[in-house]
């Protein structure tokens, strides 16, 4: 049975798309008192309430995590915090990166600030493969927060991160891009570099992880997933069948391959069946290392074209079809 069973759950960034799945996912299986939505969108705010017409156990809060006043008073009586409230565009972080900063850094620290002033039991915020060794502004937001996160316990708050890859089916995906423009209309499909590989997770699957952390956390650790990886050329093929596809150069912060963990951070590395356990740099008194995990070799990283798990063309069909239903062979044209 999970810890967040009859509890009061907090989800900053809720009506995202990470956020709505897990209050679905919270109000269907996990019998909670009370789930809080705190989002700064008076729009998806009421969004979520017609999604979940009638529902005693949700209430939508209008709050910005940048304002720590706003989010201490929310959190009063709350159990247990979700942090998924983030910027998240690598190119527009390039070009506007304090408004980044105020966000993923500063609203990062309120939240902790926040959870300790209430005595909040255990938090989960959520990171970015950018984080790993990252390259762009948004990317060094995210590894920030994340040390202040995994550096704040060590009172009655306990504070952990989860690390994941790309969502299938949340917002800024290129599933709906490839969608549109390829098997919806017969254009050829933009791919940044033909090279590029990524991690590929389900909303649902990442949901199921972050409820599991909340069992397995003591305090500190940052928790990585064991998921496949998939050719970007293979995803456009397995979305629209014969769509040619065309180059359009690395955006500016973008990388040709993602990375979950870095080689330098291997000497705090455990693993278990279906997950990576990073520790923390300083531990407190008394902390044990994970049960049931081994450490990985000196030197290993976890980089989507080092993997050694893949979904080829037939299986990515199968997962969007599951999501999206089935979509149609692309009219062969051209590429630009």
């Amino acid at each position: 049975m999970s810890v967040l069973r009859n509890s009061t759950i907090l989800v900053t960034g809720g009506t995202g798309s990470f956020g709505k799945a897990f209050v679905q996912h919270a109000l269907a299986f996990l019998d909670p008192e009370l789930v809080l939505v705190y989002s700064r969108d008076e729009l998806k705010q009421y969004e979520i309430r017609q999604h979940f017409p009638a529902e005693p156990r949700l209430r939508p809060v209008i709050g910005d995590i940048r304002d720590r006043d706003r989010l201490t008073h929310c959190m009063r009586g709350v159990d247990f915090v979700v942090h998924a409230a983030a910027l998240k565009q690598v190119d527009t972080a390039e070009g506007q990166g304090f408004e980044f900063v105020k966000t993923n850094v500063v609203g990062s620290q309120n939240v902790i600030d926040a959870a300790l002033a209430n005595g909040v039991r255990q938090v989960v915020a959520l990171s970015t493969d950018k984080a790993s060794s990252p390259i762009n502004l948004y990317g060094a937001t995210k590894m920030v927060a994340d040390k202040l996160f995994t550096s704040s316990d060590g009172g009655p708050t306990r504070f952990s991160v989860v690390r994941y890859g790309n969502v299938m089916g949340s917002r800024g995906s290129v599933i709906p891009l490839f969608q549109r423009l390829g098997a919806r209309t017969g254009a050829s499909l933009p791919i940044t570099d033909k090279r590029m590989t990524r991690y590929l997770i389900t909303l649902d699957e990442a949901v199921r992880f972050v409820v599991e952390t909340f069992d397995v956390m003591r305090g500190g650790e940052l928790y990585v997933p064991k998921i496949p990886s998939v050719r970007i050329s293979d995803l456009a093929e397995a979305i629209a069948p014969g769509c040619p596809t065309y180059e359009v150069g690395i955006r500016p912060g973008e990388k040709v391959h993602e990375e979950l963990i870095a080689a330098e951070d291997s000497q705090r590395t455990f693993q278990s069946a279906d997950r990576y356990v990073v520790m923390p740099t300083i531990r407190r008194v008394g902390y044990l290392a994970p049960e049931g995990c081994r450490r990985v070799e000196e030197g290993f990283r976890y980089r989507s074209d080092l993997n050694s798990d893949w979904l080829g063309v037939e299986e990515l069909r199968a997962l969007v079809e599951l999501i999206d239903g089935p979509g149609e062979p692309c009219a062969v044209v051209a590429p630009r």
